[in-house]
């Protein structure tokens, strides 16, 4: 079966669409085929600095027939609702359509249509040019004279041309033809820029990629990724040195380049005295470049590795040189930073008045960096007030938190303090991603306690779902704190997450406190600070998102928050305590997957199915109350008499096993009843005809139903 290759060629891809880029496009047309009916057997999307291709392969050379049946009014129908199935089905008049008996509803029209299926070629040069016109890149630009009257083309840069070939490998593939902006389709593409400039014709998909590797352009982007990767390790390795690997670096510079050839540039070792990270930063951000490091040490080098466009004559020397000019010259910048952060502030006597509110001592230059921050009245947030204004909020909330999470108040007090403190250094400033890092840095260079000094950098922690989590108590305390108060703040001022919209990254602070509470441990009474209902809900949402991320059923939060609230520290305290939430659902999820858990489930259903259609007829609440024993022992079945001993049993064990968070033990309780329940519905019949004895086993039932809400709430439990 034929194949489709498709190439829009184009001046240059910013990096960070071209993955996006190819898959809309591989999306946008594969998606417009199948609508028509044009099955195909696999797609590949690629993308280099200068060019979008699709290759799909096994397309039919043309669509299936279609027959569609389509129902009408009936006979006899009104003339207006005639016209509309007339005009909906295509047709002239009723003497196109069919006539249709049903013994029930009589007769009516129904057309029949037919089409035959659109030829692929006819198809694709349909598909491609509406798919151009609308693609839908982040940003996009016109060009030309007709671009004034905005009538031109929008394309991410100018468009130059547009490959696009149809046909069977054992044959000549046929050029499909069609315009876009006074742009023809055609059989020709363009190697690299420098190396091999001129047109190139091209058949089909293999010759095409073989054309363009000759022509020094490797098309696919996880091969010029592994051919980077494995270049600079390497080079790195025949200096006796280590990559420091970066996967978002790594995935940028294999977007700027065709042909890559990668290189080693060095720079002064008096740079080495500046902060790793800040190197680090400042190579990468300025110049695209990755650093190197000493495996033994794990110390930075004096050295970095480039990724060219080009083979140059002179082996490179030249392109390196070029750009160690460059990185030396931001790294002095790094340099004059990392020694003015570490100094004095001038006019210290202006910052004395925030100094004294925030307790902050002058003559460590991390203290005068708060201060400044305090006294220049940076905003947070409109309606939230000034950074200032919230670092005392977070540092009373820490103080509250630290005899929580076991952390000393003095440090967690005096961390809150100096966490926001390097926002206004030269370092920060200029490479934002370095807050917290740096505000440790200057932290443990005057002298604070470790714990403060982590707590300075840990508090943003953890920053996603695969992101470290701080154990230090002090910075649990901080880092609780801030997010806290985030979520606090924006929830009273009503700015809470819409759909897809979060733009205050608030959904992230919830998973944070979340992972902070479960994975250290801390039993959190969250009422007590966020007092907003909704919040609370906004946390359950969460927990049920990172629970369903890690395997778990989502449905059994539901249960579980619906279920008794009652625990060792207070009525309504287990739906706030995040870590008991997730201790609960975890062993309901264990105790779900045995034969015990499962078939006690399954008899439960089968009693709230009953009491469900019973209370219809009773009334809500007809059957509250405990069983009467005598009425069980007259009636003489030894089933019905071995349930209301085993209820009388497990629930106090599950409820008190509850009240003590065992967890495993209030399951234990409960996999005690299932051989009764079990026994009770294949012997006993509930609505038995004596009205006594009928209402009695359902009050039975119900005791079920209680039972089991001492520990989860069963109706809550998916399938």
């Amino acid at each position: 079966m034929p194949d489709l290759l498709l190439e829009l060629f184009s001046e240059e891809i910013p990096a960070r669409m071209q993955r996006r880029a190819a898959e809309d496009l591989k999306k946008l047309v594969t998606d417009a085929l199948v609508e028509r009916g044009l099955v195909y057997e696999g797609a590949r999307a690629f993308a280099t600095p200068r060019r979008l291709a699709l290759h799909i392969a096994e397309l039919p050379v043309r669509g299936r027939d279609v027959r569609e049946e389509r129902k009408g009014p009936r006979v006899g129908a009104p003339d207006a609702a005639v016209q509309g199935f007339l005009k909906a089905a295509g047709l002239a008049s009723l003497d196109q359509a069919t006539i249709v008996s049903d013994p029930k509803k009589g007769d009516s029209y129904v057309a029949i249509i037919e089409k035959p299926g659109q030829e692929t070629v006819a198809a694709i040069a349909e598909i491609v040019p509406e798919v151009i016109r609308a693609f839908p890149w982040p940003k996009s630009m016109r060009w030309g004279k007709a671009s004034a009257a905005g009538a031109s083309l929008r394309w991410v840069r100018p468009l130059h041309s547009i490959l696009c070939t149809f046909g069977p490998e054992t044959e000549e593939p046929e050029v499909i033809r069609f315009e876009v902006d006074g742009i023809a389709s055609g059989n020709t593409t363009y190697g690299h820029r420098f190396h091999a400039p001129g047109a190139i014709p091209v058949k089909r998909f293999d010759d095409y990629v073989s054309s363009l590797e000759k022509a020094k352009v490797v098309l696919d982007a996880d091969r010029r990724k592994e051919i980077i990767l494995a270049d600079a390790r390497n080079l790195a390795f025949a200096q006796g040195l280590e990559l420091v690997e970066d996967e978002g670096l790594l995935e940028e510079v294999a977007g700027l380049v065709e042909w890559p050839v990668v290189l080693m540039g060095s720079f002064e070792e008096r740079f080495l005295d500046i902060p790793g990270e800040a190197i680090r930063a400042t190579i990468r951000a300025n110049q695209k470049c990755f650093v190197l490091r000493d495996p033994k040490t794990g110390a930075l080098a004096n050295k970095f590795i480039l990724v060219s466009n080009l083979v140059a004559s002179d082996g490179g020397a030249a392109i390196t040189a070029g750009n160690g000019r460059v990185v030396r010259a931001r790294l002095s910048d790094a340099a004059y930073f990392w020694q003015t952060d570490r100094g004095p502030l001038p006019d210290l006597d202006t910052f004395a008045e925030s100094a004294a509110k925030l307790g902050l001592d002058l003559s460590k230059p991390l203290d005068q960096r708060m201060a400044k921050l305090d006294k220049l009245g940076v905003v947070f947030h409109a309606k939230l007030g000034t950074q200032g204004e919230r670092v005392q909020r977070i540092a009373a909330l820490a103080k509250e938190l630290a005899p929580i999470v076991g952390a000393d108040l003095a440090l967690a007090e005096r961390a809150a303090k100096l966490a926001k403190a390097d926002l206004p250094t030269e370092m920060v400033g200029e490479f934002p991603e370095l807050q917290g890092l740096m505000g440790r840095k200057y932290a443990e260079l005057q002298g604070e306690n470790a714990s403060v000094a982590a707590a300075v950098e840990e508090h943003y922690k953890p920053l996603g779902p695969s992101d470290r989590v701080p154990s230090d108590p002090v910075s649990v305390a901080v880092a609780l704190a801030d997010k806290l108060d985030t979520l606090v703040g924006f929830w009273a001022i009503d700015e809470k997450p819409t759909g897809s919209k979060d733009p205050y990254a608030l959904r992230r602070a919830a998973l944070g406190v979340i992972r902070l509470v479960v994975e250290n441990g801390v039993r959190l009474a969250l009422a007590t600070i966020a007092e907003d209902a909704d919040l609370l809900s906004f946390f359950h949402d969460r927990l049920k998102v990172m629970l369903r991320d890690q395997g778990a059923r989502h449905d059994l939060v539901d249960a579980v928050l619906a279920g008794s609230p009652s625990s060792a520290s207070g009525e309504g305290r287990a739906n706030d305590d995040l870590l008991l939430i997730t201790r609960r659902v975890e062993a309901l999820g264990r105790f779900l997957e045995t034969e015990d858990g499962r078939n006690l489930l399954a008899g439960y259903r089968r009693a709230a199915n009953i009491l469900k259609a019973e209370e219809k007829k009773d009334g809500e609440g007809a059957f509250a109350g405990a069983s009467d024993l005598q009425l069980i022992a007259e009636a003489g079945l030894i089933e019905e008499k071995a349930l209301a001993v085993a209820l009388s049993q497990a629930t106090p064990k599950a409820e008190a096993a509850i009240a003590a968070e065992d967890y495993e033990g209030a399951m234990a309780a409960l996999a005690e009843l299932r051989p009764a329940v079990d026994a009770f519905f294949d012997k006993v019949t509930v609505n038995d005809p004596d009205p006594a004895l009928r209402a009695n086993r359902l009050k039975l039932l119900n005791q079920l139903r209680e039972a089991t809400r001492a520990v989860a709430d069963f109706s809550r439990i998916a399938g």
